[in-house]
């Protein structure tokens, strides 16, 4: 998935997450700090919205339905992981990817997965700690193996 892609999936579904939320043309523009006209111009689907304005309203609409079964979970994981290229920050929380996420490997305590929609790479820990986040399938199967062999380590 690409910045391209994101920017225009989310672009076309801005009506329904607006009506998903019940706010007016008025205060969705107002909330996601852009005019009512472009508003109107995204919904109708005559511009496309900018980087900024997606990244916005994945933050402040994070719970939607609509952008979650789009994304495949968390809108903010996807968009974090296109911006950064790819996101490595030990111990932050997912729920342990039971709808969108397809098991890939597990060595130890760690499991690769990968999200059905999205098609990004995730690691987890027997918790659901989130471990990296990236798009680079080699990338995920190498810190694995890192990860593995670092608890390997430790237990001796």
């Amino acid at each position: 998935m690409s910045k391209e892609h994101i920017m225009e999936s989310v672009s076309s579904r801005f009506k329904v997450i607006r009506l998903e939320k019940g706010y007016s043309q008025d205060k969705m523009a107002k909330v996601l700090g852009i005019s009512k006209k472009t508003l109107v111009q995204i919904e109708k689907g005559r511009i496309l919205s900018g980087w900024t304005t997606i990244v916005a309203i994945c933050a402040l609409f994070r719970d939607s339905e609509v952008l979650q079964v789009l994304l495949g979970g968390d809108p903010m994981e996807v968009i974090e992981t296109i911006a950064h290229d790819g996101v490595e920050r030990p111990r932050s929380k997912s729920l342990g990817g039971r709808v969108w996420w397809k098991e890939i490997d597990k060595k130890g305590s760690f499991r690769l997965q990968q999200n059905m929609i999205s098609q990004h790479y995730r690691i987890l820990d027997e918790s659901n700690n989130r471990w990296l986040s990236t798009f680079e399938k080699e990338d995920a199967l190498r810190r694995l193996e890192e990860l593995f062999y670092g608890e390997s380590l430790s237990n001796e």
